[in-house]
């Protein structure tokens, strides 16, 4: 299986995502994957293909996650790579989430490799083709979106399998705040 740790999101900042999509869809400069709401969500660590044994190792591992919730918002909306548009994300700030991703990274190090750098992220679209990258990137700097707040109490253990539609993300483990 495929597996990843996520921070989910509420549904009003789920909405909020997907008119900034339609928003995008709607300038015609850019066609590509734009991610289901359904599966929106922030990656904490992607930990690749693992079989039923390594998820159960790793999945009682994340129990000594001990964390209080916290305020988290949406961001800046951005790009990664500039000269080749591969992904459009949504920065998510709070400093609650910087300090988690830690912790999961620290209480799997004796399973899986250290995150080398953690950008907090949702991504919105995997770009195929990009008209105009000058423009695109231009219109993106002048996209206005409701930046709520929500407070993040829980994160979830998922598993990924692949069907013709795309991805299909299930819960393998949900663990609450310590608060």
């Amino acid at each position: 299986m495929r597996a990843f740790i996520s921070l989910e999101l509420p549904e009003n900042i789920k909405k909020e995502i997907v008119k900034i999509q339609k928003y995008i869809e709607k300038l015609g400069i850019l066609k590509g994957k734009y991610t289901e709401e359904e599966n929106l969500h922030l990656t904490l660590k992607f930990l690749g293909e693992i079989d039923e044994k390594e998820a159960e190792r790793a999945a009682n591992l994340l129990k000594n996650v001990k964390f209080k919730k916290f305020k988290s918002k949406l961001g800046l909306l951005g790009v990664f790579s500039e000269q080749e548009i591969r992904i459009v994300w949504i920065e998510l700030k709070g400093e609650g989430i910087l300090e988690l991703q830690k912790q999961i990274d620290d209480v799997l190090s004796p399973m899986f490799p250290r995150e080398e750098r953690f950008m907090p992220h949702i991504t919105v679209i995997r770009p195929k083709y990009v008209e105009n990258r000058r423009v695109f990137l231009d219109k993106l700097k002048e996209i206005k979106f409701e930046k709520s707040e929500f407070e993040a109490d829980s994160f979830c253990f998922k598993k990924s399998e692949l069907n013709k539609k795309g991805a299909v993300y299930s819960d393998f483990g949900v663990f609450k705040t310590t608060d």
